[in-house]
């Protein structure tokens, strides 16, 4: 009776193994499942992204914001009556080329593009 009890201690030893130390066992569980959490959230991460991508475009199709935004960033575009101050870091050469504002007329352009004409240096040596 006694070796047949220590068989079948044996026997649920030895299922048990490949149960928890296994190749697909509780470990290679744990495993997949913190890799699923973490493309769940790389996931959400992209929705946020391809959300905010979307309203953009939506925003360039029928709004004249960010198409403003874009043309001030982008193309250092101001509107007329406006003044462009530009903040340049101590080691920073002035731009090349000038941000000119055409004189007021009758046409109702929102915005002025720079001028091609190089910039002449105004800084003074010390």
């Amino acid at each position: 009776m006694r070796l047949l009890f220590l068989v079948l201690i044996l026997a649920c030893a030895a299922i048990q193994y490949p149960l928890w130390m296994g190749e697909f066992g509780y470990a290679r569980v744990q495993e997949l499942n913190q890799q699923l959490e973490q493309q769940r959230q790389v996931n959400q991460a992209m929705i946020a992204r391809n959300n905010a991508l979307l309203a953009e475009i939506e925003d360039l199709k029928t709004g004249t914001q960010a198409l403003e935004d874009r043309a001030r960033y982008e193309m250092s575009m101001i509107d007329r009556g406006e003044t462009l101050v530009r903040i340049l870091t101590p080691n920073e050469d002035p731009p090349v080329i000038p941000i000119q504002v055409a004189p007021p007329g009758p046409s109702a352009a929102p915005a002025t593009p720079a001028s091609n004409k190089p910039a002449t240096n105004t800084r003074q040596a010390n």
